[in-house]
């Protein structure tokens, strides 16, 4: 016979979300990381503006590959370097 003993301990945790200015980020995440207490999962989100800016710069990249002025790079070259 087998016996295991499971010694469980059930935290009631509170979830938030917060938007961090990009400048104030480091601090932020050094004061966070001093907190024994705290389970960090640290997720970074673009904005819209940045979005917008990267989604018009590869359209702009595609139309010159349309154009015969860039060089397309190969899919597989791709994910290699991933």
């Amino acid at each position: 016979m087998i016996q295991i003993l499971v010694n469980l301990k059930f935290y009631t945790m509170k979830e938030i979300t917060l938007y961090i200015p990009e400048k104030k980020f480091p601090f932020f995440m050094e004061l966070i990381n001093s907190l024994d207490f705290v389970q960090k999962e640290v997720d970074t989100v673009t904005s819209k503006e940045q979005a917008t800016k990267g989604f018009k710069e590869a359209v702009r990249q595609i139309n010159l590959v349309k154009q015969g002025k860039l060089k397309a790079r190969d899919a597989r070259e791709l994910l290699n370097e991933l």
